[in-house]
């Protein structure tokens, strides 16, 4: 069941449907950012997946490593996206880095989805179309 849930989570993720995310995270859902930011609440969180695709509307996560005990799953592989889909000969708004992810499964949902990875290059993309 756990690796099924996070599977059916990414799945949601990369099909960019906000309303499966949300079915498929607990009501105490806690997001953790690459900095140890937190977003609690999956009513916050729905509206931060939202916010996420406008930004890169191409959000990818593709799986390449995967390892579950008991309701924890840590995975590894690559995330992607476009800014705003504003792609140009340079893909200067393109960026595509090696990530991890830590989920806690609880039943059949998502209680803690937590992301590692170098995020300044697309929080560099973000500033500079401003």
């Amino acid at each position: 069941m756990t690796k099924n849930t996070f599977f059916q989570f990414i799945d949601a993720i990369n099909r960019h449907n906000v309303e499966a995310i949300y079915s498929l995270m607990t009501d105490d859902h806690t997001f953790i950012d690459a900095y140890g930011n937190q977003v609690v609440g999956k009513n916050n969180m729905k509206a931060a997946w939202i916010g996420y695709f406008q930004w890169f509307p191409d959000h990818k996560i593709e799986i390449t490593d995967l390892f579950a005990e008991e309701n924890k799953v840590a995975a590894f592989g690559f995330a992607s996206g476009t800014f705003q889909n504003k792609k140009s000969e340079t893909n200067e708004n393109y960026w595509h880095l090696p990530a991890a992810w830590k989920a806690v499964v609880s039943g059949d949902k998502i209680r803690r989805w937590q992301v590692y990875a170098d995020t300044k290059r697309p929080f560099d993309i973000i500033e500079k179309n401003k």
